[in-house]
């Protein structure tokens, strides 16, 4: 049977832009992500960009408009516009940033950005508080150290993640540089970003500024990664498109491709779920960039351009098959997958305190609570950056990695160290393995607290783990103020998504490693509630756990929840 009658065409890019939904036309109209963005920037009367369409657009360019919702209902009385401000997202490959880099961060921060800065779930920064008139000079200032915000938001490949962790490994280095390569390549080519931010001109010409993407880009955003085992600290199965390095005895021999993970779903809606990334096969090396525009070019052709509830890869893997999805990677690939090779994952942590690699070289993982860069942090990070010859690593947990340092100077950032944070053993285990997204008061979609909320929730979980001998057992953790799961909490052994103010659903069974989704067992409920199901179940873990039986799995064991095997059971 041919493609035409076995497979539905009706919400894809070969329809009509009228037949599909109002963002694919906004996309279509926009000048390859031009809009009138400059226009609106030059607006002195409101702190918003002032087309709808050109708010939509910026997320391309790295920026989502915000504001401050600690203020908003009073603003509203008040009869002034929302406190608008907004969020810049810096595009960081596999999270490696530059003492010169950091520096100017830090610099960014103090001058435009609330004397803070966030480090991502997905291995980059994050300015908030950042008003209008900031932005140019913002992104005008990361280029003068070779860093951008190109598509680091929108419907295009977002950041490309990189496992931290062997950091001076050979093989590590042929990892990452190839993670950094693929960033490089799929981000939009349109020069409309170096003509807003820049202040280029704009250069005539009879070709597509947009060769691969075209006129309407991706149909949601695209998320690629890639782990070196054992660890699985990006959470490769969360990815669109996840690489995990096979090495030999010569180094780097190819990646294992996993294909369409996704977090996101949405509340009372149970044709929308999370999904984790199925294995397909093997590429070598020197075939990842086939590969990489093979997928992609699947999911820009055939993914949904009707419904966005419904735009992300892993429907389209759903609807379609696997079976005829990776048919279809294989012929645009030019060659077909071969069989998966054997790995194992054996954490997807972080390895805290000083580690010391072959080459002689001293790695230094610190605790950043929710990925929180406040002053305090600043000014201590900031003096290692003076002195400090190798690079920093920013973490998927989100963590910060003082990588590469020199025998000879790791005394000095000791010292620093020592000024300003607490040791490793004043974090609580749980609270070592804990994420919570950024949520109120500045992210648009937070329905409830996560960042600014976690912290005492833990200090409770903390009581209920010490009086069941449990204080010294790794336990995953993820918050995320909505249902759309920017910390990953669908695969945490105790997930909890925002449903309304101090109201959350409760999910327990994630896997340990990142190799299994949770499933609800409490919605809608307070801390009350919450504390209460986690002392009763963490208290028979104590009694009745087997011997190196991590959490996750003695729920499942136990039957506490039911396991999900796949993504589209996960509401059942």
């Amino acid at each position: 049977m041919t493609e035409q009658t076995t497979i539905d065409r009706s919400r894809d890019l070969s329809q009509p832009l009228d037949r599909l939904s109002p963002d694919e036309r906004m996309k279509d109209a926009s000048d390859y992500l031009r809009g009138t963005i400059a226009v609106g920037l030059l607006d002195r009367i409101t702190g918003s960009v002032p087309s709808a369409d050109d708010v939509k657009l910026m997320k391309f360019h790295g920026i989502y408009q915000q504001d401050d919702r600690d203020v908003r209902d009073e603003r509203r009385r008040q009869k002034l516009e929302p406190a608008y401000q907004f969020m810049i997202r810096v595009r960081l490959p596999g999270g490696v940033c530059t003492p010169a880099q950091w520096l100017k961060l830090d610099e960014l921060a103090r001058a435009h950005g609330g004397d803070t800065l966030r480090i991502t779930t997905r291995q980059t920064f994050q300015f908030h508080w950042v008003l209008k008139d900031s932005l140019r000079p913002i992104i005008q200032g990361l280029h003068e150290t070779l860093l951008d915000t190109v598509a680091a938001c929108g419907d295009d490949s977002r950041g490309v993640m990189c496992t931290v962790d062997p950091l001076s490994s050979q093989f590590h280095a042929e990892v990452a540089a190839m993670a950094k390569r693929v960033s490089d390549h799929v981000i939009p080519k349109t020069r409309a970003y170096h003509e807003i931010w820049y202040g280029n001109e704009r250069v005539a010409g009879s070709d597509s500024e947009e060769p691969f993407y075209g006129r309407t880009y991706m149909p949601r955003k695209f998320k690629i990664g890639f782990a070196l085992p054992p660890s699985n600290d990006i959470d490769v199965y969360a990815q669109d498109l996840g690489f995990i390095a096979i090495g030999g005895p010569d180094g780097l021999e190819g990646f294992n491709v996993a294909i369409g993970g996704g977090m996101g779903r949405t509340d009372q809606a149970p044709e929308t779920y999370p999904r984790l990334a199925s294995l397909v096969g093997f590429v070598p090396a020197d075939r990842v960039i086939a590969c990489a525009d093979a997928v992609m070019a699947v999911q820009r052709d055939y993914g949904d351009r009707k419904e966005r509830l419904h735009a992300r890869f892993k429907y389209t893997i759903d609807d379609k098959g696997l079976n005829w999805i990776k048919a279809q990677i294989e012929d645009r690939m030019g060659a077909p997958f071969e069989a998966a090779r054997s790995f194992t994952f054996t954490s997807n942590g972080d390895s805290f305190g000083w580690n010391t690699t072959p080459d002689g070289r001293h790695h230094r993982t610190l605790i950043i609570e929710n990925g929180r860069l406040d002053l305090r942090l600043l000014d201590m990070l900031r003096d290692i950056a003076r002195t400090h010859r190798g690079t920093f690593r920013l973490t998927a947990n989100p963590n910060v990695i003082i990588a590469g340092v020199r025998s000879e100077d790791r005394s000095a950032i000791d010292a620093i160290l020592a000024e300003h944070i607490p040791d490793i053993d004043d974090f609580s285990v749980i609270r070592r393995n804990a994420i919570a997204c950024v949520a109120l008061p500045t992210c648009g979609l937070a329905m409830a607290e996560s960042e600014r909320y976690l912290p005492s929730l833990l200090d409770r979980i903390d009581e209920i783990l010490n009086r069941h001998g449990l204080a010294h057992e790794p336990i995953t953790i993820r918050m995320s103020g909505c249902p759309n799961g920017c910390s990953r909490p669908y695969i945490a052994e105790i997930g909890l998504t925002g449903r309304a103010p101090g109201k959350y659903n409760l999910y327990l069974g994630g896997g340990f490693h990142g190799e299994r989704l949770n499933r609800m067992v409490r919605e809608n409920v307070g801390e009350a509630v919450i504390l209460e199901v986690l002392d009763d179940t963490l208290g028979r873990y104590a009694l009745e756990r087997k011997p190196g039986e991590h959490f996750g799995d003695f729920t499942i064991r136990a039957g506490i929840v039911r396991a999900v095997t796949e993504g589209r059971f996960f509401n059942d």
